[in-house]
């Protein structure tokens, strides 16, 4: 902070008659601004304020220099771009947002010192001037407005100038909103809102009505005020409609520059609302402080101007919700409510431990095979990704698959319990219902990926005449369990990442699938018509729209894996992959060949146990933080929801592995759920 007193800042201003607006402000802001140690608090500020009040009622002569100096600047100068301008997404889409976001950091345009946008961007000019700002109440602004005389009592030609220049911003938004409709995006959403009565072209006509009763009101205050109300509830229509668009874009795919507009019309509608509170003069304590909240946005918009991370970071995390809701319709069906869902669920972790012992197999004599490092990798990810679009086809489950997926469940439950609809007690019937239907799914996985593991190992060696694996081969798959010496935990971690990583393949493909409409274009498509029957391009058309991003993930999940350790290989890292399923199958086929002592055996059986728990946690945890990032929550009353999932433990202590017979209705009445 300026250690310069207030009159010696005041007498820099009156004494230098050639700054204008911009500087003379900007020297002001500069002595205001609190050291960086001290940027959130709004003390040091209030501080500076009051010595500054005290001095220009102290020197009059001085005060009146400075009125007239800002009353000039602002009566001469262009509001528009203030209010249309800042804060709103670019008009010219995401792309070209980007690219010159880019450029201005590289090549910043010259200032206009008559455009309030750059008086305010050359004013407040620190990135941390957001957190002081937003940190002052409004009093204090208003107290630093009136001594410098910026009172709409002493300033009536300027007050008159701005409320001009936010009718004419309110025509614009206005317009904006109602062009909207007319963009291919929303039309393909919603053909709908090109209907002559749309909310979006109904808001532009009132708020048409509007402005131009207000002027005439300004001219003739005895003229009768025309209020806002119906503007208002047009507006709420129009966000509704917004709200319907993004429902419908789940289903029908998102795209970057759809999140981008959408996100853009949800942003001009809250600055309508913001300028009309602002006009409003039945209540001028409410119009003061839209006026002070505005600035605050305005402010803190302003320091992420050319900020090429914020507008990435909002735009993908928009997207992301698009993805991240379609993981969590999928995880409804990775969690199991009763018994029948449990053992549904168990017969489905067989099968994929099945075909998981089989994959191993295959794993073991491509690596028999010494073959160069590049087409072992090749063949080894085939095995893995052709392998996991069987167990799909199949409808099988890999345990480990769930976590992407019931994590976004989760993470919309929570989002819910923001908005009052759910509760810590139905979160934590949720947590158990995700924790029990993993631990099933992995039993079935490992109770037979196991066994038949063994099985097929000592058929093979009957029928072959030599083992599946060679001593050293056995060797080497028990080093690999090893957490310490084999990095086993390690490398459970870097397939958690994988598995978080499929999840969101998954929903990014489903996503592209929706947005292309690729369901009708295999129905119209001219080629398959000619190949295929009606019946037939249906029942394909279906088959892609339910499993194109489940193919997508599941193979790809196994070509990350089988090139992970290759990249290791190249980079000279220790790399590699271990998945529960494909260790206890290996632990299986090592067992076949050279059975441990019992003790020694339980012990590689728990060191796979806590391969799979590594890998359901990591990617469970990246899961449902990006699900949450997605939606804006977090997990805010995190130790009320704790409590109610000790207490459904302790009060069924069985759910907590075994569901009931039937689905129990949630106990959100109860006393000891509104205790919490």
């Amino acid at each position: 902070m300026d250690t310069t007193t207030a009159d010696s800042v005041l007498a820099r201003l009156a004494d230098d008659e050639g700054r204008d607006l911009a500087d003379t402000l900007r020297l002001l802001v500069d002595w205001l601004r609190p050291a960086p140690h001290q940027r959130h608090l709004a003390a040091p500020v209030i501080a500076r304020i009051e010595e500054l009040v005290v001095a220009l009622r102290a020197d009059p002569g001085r005060r009146q220099v400075l009125r007239e100096r800002l009353e000039q600047g602002l009566e001469s100068a262009r509001h528009l771009t203030l209010y249309t301008g800042i804060g709103l997404f670019s008009r010219r889409g995401f792309l070209r947002e980007l690219v010159e976001r880019m450029y201005e950091r590289v090549n910043p345009r010259p200032m206009e010192r008559r455009d309030l946008k750059d008086v305010l961007a050359y004013v407040f000019h620190q990135p941390s001037d957001a957190d002081w700002v937003s940190a002052l109440p409004d009093d204090a602004w208003w107290r630093l407005f009136e001594a410098l005389g910026c009172g709409a009592e002493e300033h009536p030609v300027v007050l008159q100038r701005a409320r001009d220049e936010i009718l004419y911003a309110l025509e614009m938004l206005s317009m904006w909103i109602a062009a909207e409709e007319l963009e291919p995006e929303l039309l393909r959403l919603d053909p709908s809102i090109a209907e002559r009565n749309s909310a979006f072209v109904a808001q532009q006509r009132e708020l048409g009505r509007f402005i131009e009763a207000y002027r005439a009101w300004l001219t003739d205050p005895s003229l009768a005020r025309h209020d806002d109300r119906h503007a208002r509830v047009l507006l709420d229509q129009c966000r509704e409609q917004i709200a319907r668009l993004r429902r419908r874009a789940v289903t029908r795919g998102s795209s970057v520059s759809l999140t981008h507009l959408l996100e853009r019309l949800d942003q001009t509608l809250a600055r309508i609302e913001r300028l009309l509170d602002m006009l409003d003069p039945s209540d001028p304590t409410a119009a003061r402080s839209a006026w002070a909240t505005l600035f605050r946005e305005l402010v803190a918009a302003n320091t992420r101007r050319y900020s090429v991370r914020t507008l990435w970071q909002e735009n993908i995390g928009l997207l992301s919700r698009s993805v991240t809701q379609r993981a969590s319709e999928t995880g409804e069906h990775y969690i199991t409510q009763n018994r029948a869902e449990y053992l549904e669920m168990f017969r489905s972790g067989a099968g994929a431990g099945l075909i998981i012992a089989l994959m191993a197999l295959i794993k073991i004599q491509v690596e028999a095979l010494d073959l160069a490092a590049g087409a072992q990798t090749f063949w080894v990810s085939m095995n893995y990704g052709l392998g996991f679009v069987l167990i799909h086809i199949l409808h099988f489950t890999v345990a480990t698959k769930q976590p992407a997926m019931t994590a976004a469940r989760l993470a919309a439950a929570i989002e819910e319990s923001d908005r009052g609809t759910a509760s810590p007690a139905k979160l934590a019937d949720l947590l158990i219902q995700v924790g029990r239907s993993q631990f099933i799914a992995v039993l079935g996985n490992v109770s037979i990926a196991l066994p038949v593991a063994v099985l097929v190992g000592w058929l093979y060696a009957l029928a072959l005449g030599s083992p599946v694996l060679t001593p050293q081969g056995v060797e080497y798959q028990l080093h690999q369990l090893s957490p310490v010496a084999g990095l086993a935990l390690f490398h459970a971690a870097i397939a958690g990442v994988w598995l978080f990583v499929a999840g969101l393949i998954s929903g990014f493909f489903d996503n592209r699938c929706a947005y292309l409409e690729l369901p009708d274009r295999l129905r119209g498509h001219p080629l398959l018509r000619r190949l295929l029957s009606e019946r037939r391009r249906d029942r394909l058309a279906n088959f892609v729209a339910h499993n194109y991003g489940a193919l997508f993930g599941n193979f790809l999940f196994g070509v990350l894996l089988g090139v992970t350790g290759y990249i290791g290989y190249l980079l000279s890292l220790p790399l590699d992959i271990r998945h529960v399923a494909f260790a206890s199958a290996n632990l299986g086929y090592a067992t076949a060949v050279q059975m441990p002592g019992v003790f020694e055996w339980l012990f590689y059986l728990v060191l796979v146990l806590l391969i799979g728990a590594v890998n359901l946690w990591v990617s469970f945890g990246l899961a449902l933080y990006v699900a949450l990032k997605a939606r804006g929550t977090r997990i805010g009353a995190l130790d009320r929801v704790l409590k109610a999932y000790a207490r459904r433990i302790r009060e069924r202590p069985r759910e907590f592995l075994l569901p009931p017979a039937q689905v129990r209705e949630a106990s959100d009445a109860s006393g000891k759920d509104r205790q919490d």
